[in-house]
């Protein structure tokens, strides 16, 4: 099971895992938004679903596909946030239950749809702990000026009036990040959890590392705003691909070396290469087989770190080494 891409559907695979088997839970999960059909949650679809209006097409590779516009095609598309909340408890108990006490789940959730997210994380036992907001450094930008439509339709008089107005939304400039944690025993402290399960702190020399890069203050590095820029070697593999470094520090921000790191939607194994590169054990789920061979591929490429090793050492910002062998007698006993 540990170090391996698994082909499949995650919802049901999850529920083999043993309990309390995790460290952290770190996933870029579809957003619903219909950005792609693995990313249609909802039940309600319609013929225009999926295509292109007449000013997206002129407006070239900036939009891929039609989806439904905010205020719906019809009065059921007004249960699409519902059920996009409904979709999310039917994966979050079992990602509790595998989860370590203190454990963390990082989950890019969109902005959307991310409040649905975060109800049914928190109805199924978890604590909403915080919402990072990672930074791009660039973001297309689709919101049409509205003297644009009304040009079109030969209409000068509001074409003048509404000059400098748009539809639609802001550049998205920042992407979040939701962070949750699993409850700990009641009545004991966080400083006894991080002893019996080492999960529940967080290591403010990774963030000043990762998000120290662009020369920030130390106040701003240890933020929960992270500047992290898309390279060109983190495109190409994915339609949302994100950034390794990003994951790194994800990885990074609440592990040590040997622990485990779930992705149940593992994409092109941006989060399991990140875990891979830092000294952590991975479990990848995909239920594409070209991602998961993907995934399986950039691993193949990807040398684990080991606690001997000073590069490792130096980039894993003195972690505790000895967890590392304690955890392979672990695994060795459950997987």
């Amino acid at each position: 099971m540990l170090d391996k891409i698994i082909v499949g559907d995650s919802i049901a695979l999850i529920k083999e895992f043993p309990d309390k088997f995790v460290h952290a839970i770190i996933s870029d999960i579809p957003y619903g938004i219909c950005y792609d059909d693995w990313d249609i949650i909802h039940n309600n679809t319609n013929t225009a679903l999926g295509g292109a209006s007449v000013a997206q097409t002129e407006a070239g590779n900036v939009f891929k596909r039609r989806g439904k516009p905010l205020n719906g095609w019809s009065n059921s598309d007004k249960k699409i946030p519902l059920e996009y909340q409904q979709w999310c408890e039917t994966w979050a108990p079992d990602w509790l239950r595998v989860l370590k006490p203190g454990g963390s789940c990082f989950i890019f959730a969109g902005r959307r749809y991310a409040h649905r997210c975060i109800s049914a994380l928190e109805n199924c036992g978890f604590t909403f702990k915080d919402m990072l907001a990672w930074e791009k450094e660039t973001a297309p930008h689709r919101a049409q000026r509205v003297s644009e439509i009304y040009k079109r339709r030969g209409d000068e008089e509001s074409e003048r009036k509404w000059s400098g107005w748009r539809v639609a939304n802001l550049r998205p400039l920042f992407e979040p990040v939701l962070w949750f944690q699993k409850p700990y025993k009641t009545g004991a402290t966080l400083a006894d959890n991080i002893l019996n399960y080492e999960v529940g702190a967080w290591n403010e020399e990774a963030m000043s590392e990762y998000n120290g890069r662009n020369n920030f203050l130390d106040e701003i590095t240890q933020s929960n705003i992270i500047r992290i820029a898309t390279e060109k070697s983190d495109r190409g593999l994915h339609e949302t691909q994100k950034p390794l470094k990003l994951m790194e520090l994800l990885v990074s921000l609440v592990t040590t070396k040997g622990a485990v790191v779930l992705d149940p939607f593992a994409g092109s194994g941006t989060t399991c290469v990140a875990a891979k590169n830092l000294g952590r054990h991975y479990i990848g789920i995909e239920i594409n087989e070209k991602f998961a061979q993907i995934a399986d591929e950039r691993l193949s490429q990807t040398q684990m770190c080991r606690p001997d090793n000073d590069e490792c050492n130096n980039r894993d910002f003195k972690n505790n080494d000895a967890h590392y062998n304690i955890q392979l007698r672990l695994d060795s006993i459950v997987g």
